[in-house]
């Protein structure tokens, strides 16, 4: 059974870090695109950062672009994401997902594009606050 399992999420300052992982199981991820969306409550489901297969791409949301790495190691199954300089507004579930293709990377910041998308993991909270 193919699975994605996104942890690393916590309580953190303002200006503080994180790093999140997401770990496939059930398949290998070397040929897919990670991409890592993140959800605040009331608001609708939206892309953060991605990751083509080759690890040749890299796209980000304009409101994390510089304070977001996403970065993937296909021997350990999994992929990462260090968030630095976090703020008040970063704070939601954070979740990873996976497609074959690079248009997971290029549509990543088109509203809604999660729905595209079919393999999910459970989803990690974020919260920052002081």
């Amino acid at each position: 059974q193919m699975r994605l399992v996104d942890s690393g999420g916590d309580l953190v300052q303002p200006g503080g870090s994180l790093r999140l992982s997401c770990t496939a199981s059930g398949f290998t991820m070397d040929n897919y695109a990670i991409d890592w969306f993140r959800q605040a409550p009331g608001k609708e489901r939206e892309g953060v950062a991605c990751i083509t297969a080759s690890g040749g791409m890299t796209k980000y949301a304009d409101s994390v672009n510089g304070r977001f790495t996403i970065s993937r190691d296909n021997a350990k199954n999994t992929a990462y994401l260090q968030m630095n300089s976090l703020k008040p507004e970063d704070s939601g579930d954070y979740y990873c997902t996976a497609a074959i293709g690079d248009w997971a990377c290029r549509q990543l910041t088109l509203k809604g594009v999660h729905r595209y998308f079919e393999l999910w993991g459970k989803g990690t909270p974020i919260t920052v606050s002081s």
